[in-house]
């Protein structure tokens, strides 16, 4: 199914037709179906919104190349064994392969995160969001770097950026809560910015 076609029919489908439908790409899709199934992460539909979120993480894993694959399962099998190092050494390789495969600099960013190397964890989450701008679990990834780091208005400007591709977030959306009461206090007065609302990629 191309993107085109993913998109035309999820907007027409059915509630039980869009599950059918994300169970398929799921299985089959590459990642050029990001932007139909996010769209999905806005829906009113609790379930199907974890349907979408789901079906978005098993097409990000899969890089279409399988030397590649197997790399990046090398990475995983690092992280179940937290081994954080030896995962940051799998996933190098990976993106070293494949550069614009944006879920291998995800999972260095992670593995980065894991192993207190918050600066170069922030540099992979950046490069994750410009392949892919749909990426919410960079974007809050990059927001608690930052907050790791007392860079506490750039782990906001993360978590709302987060929460406008993915409403749902709710560990997000109070970290996001913390975040900002931490710099009214600090700075003495409301930071004036509302929580993220709905929409576009900021």
């Amino acid at each position: 199914m191309s993107p085109e076609e993913a998109r035309a029919r999820l907007e027409s489908a059915s509630p039980a037709e869009r599950r059918v439908i994300l169970s398929t790409l799921a299985r089959e899709a590459d990642s050029r179906v990001t932007p139909a199934v996010a769209a999905l992460l806005h829906a009113d539909d609790p379930e199907l919104v974890a349907l979408a979120e789901a079906t978005l993480w098993q097409v990000w894993s899969r890089s279409g190349d399988p030397a590649t694959d197997a790399l990046f399962a090398e990475g995983l099998h690092a992280m179940e064994k937290q081994d954080w190092l030896g995962a940051v050494a799998a996933f190098t390789r990976v993106v070293e392969t494949a550069p614009a495969f944006a879920e291998g600099w995800n999972k260095r960013a992670t593995a980065r995160f894991l192993a207190t190397h918050y600066a170069t964890s922030i540099a992979d989450c950046e490069e994750v969001v410009r392949l892919n701008p749909h990426h919410f679990g960079a974007l809050s990834g990059q927001g608690l770097c930052h907050a790791a780091l007392g860079q506490l208005r750039q782990a906001a400007r993360c978590f709302r950026r987060a929460l406008q591709v993915h409403p749902r977030l709710e560990t997000v959306r109070e970290h996001l809560a913390r975040t900002e009461t931490t710099l009214a206090r600090a700075n003495g007065h409301a930071l004036g910015v509302a929580p993220a609302e709905p929409g576009g990629v900021a």
